[in-house]
């Protein structure tokens, strides 16, 4: 009898074991969060729990035909969401558990300046796209633009997106209170439709924060309203104070 349950004995590496697989799963799922890849993950899940409670009940034509399903959406899972998982692997090698994206003192003053020039193309009705990139690199959107490396202002930032200027149509990218470049190509989020039609300009914010960590401040040019995309999330209406609080909110986590 000893011998038959000698499988289950219990080590302590295996507590090291249990909580590594817990660990990676948390942080798979974490990473996860707020892109439609977490839908097609739960049907994923199902699939492979009803794989397993046929299997036990020893229903062999539903097992095969669960079985056979689940390799199949594992297969469109890797394939449909490509950018995501690679999203996560970049994450993974980049991750760094004490990098600031900005330094307190120097990102305070440059949300200021994020905030100020906000501020001044809402009154004048200037549309603009202002990307800030996180731990994720965004070099494949930077390289769509014009390279600009100058220190970031309320100033540079406001006559970058007023018309006539040729950039103004495209995004700004800043990193670590750098203007790195402008009239950037963003990737379009699927998603057309919130609280009213979403122009491109949204869907662009929307789609970088989606597929990267970055976070993207919008303006509508149409409107004026100050928009707030992070994290697969796009926040419509906000005034210049909940802007400020969102996005330092999302740059002290996962710095």
């Amino acid at each position: 009898m000893g011998d038959m349950l000698s499988f289950v004995r219990f080590r302590p590496v295996d507590v090291i074991d249990i909580l590594l697989v817990a660990l990676l799963a948390f942080y798979f799922l974490k990473f996860l969060k707020g892109t439609r890849a977490i839908r097609m993950l739960y049907a994923l899940a199902f699939l492979v729990g009803a794989s397993y409670v046929a299997r036990w009940l020893d229903f062999k034509a539903l097992g095969l035909i669960v079985s056979s399903l689940t390799t199949f959406w594992i297969v469109a899972f890797v394939i449909i969401f490509q950018p995501e998982l690679r999203n996560i692997l970049v994450r993974f090698g980049r991750y760094r558990p004490f990098r600031f994206l900005l330094k307190q003192e120097a990102g305070t003053v440059a949300l200021d300046k994020i905030v100020d020039a906000v501020v001044q193309m809402r009154e004048r009705r200037i549309g603009g796209l202002i990307v800030i990139e996180r731990n994720v690199g965004l070099k494949e959107y930077v390289d769509t633009g014009i390279r600009v490396d100058a220190q970031i202002s309320t100033a540079l930032l406001v006559s970058i997106f007023t018309p006539p200027s040729p950039l103004h149509d495209g995004a700004v990218i800043i990193e670590g209170g750098i203007v790195i470049a402008a009239g950037c190509t963003l990737p379009l989020s699927e998603i057309t439709y919130k609280d009213g039609f979403l122009g491109m300009r949204h869907r662009a914010g929307l789609g970088v924060a989606t597929i990267t960590d970055a976070i993207a401040v919008l303006v509508s040019e149409t409107s004026g309203r100050i928009s707030f995309a992070g994290r697969g999330e796009l926040h419509l209406d906000l005034t210049p104070s909940q802007l400020k609080y969102n996005v330092s909110q999302a740059l002290l986590k996962e710095a």
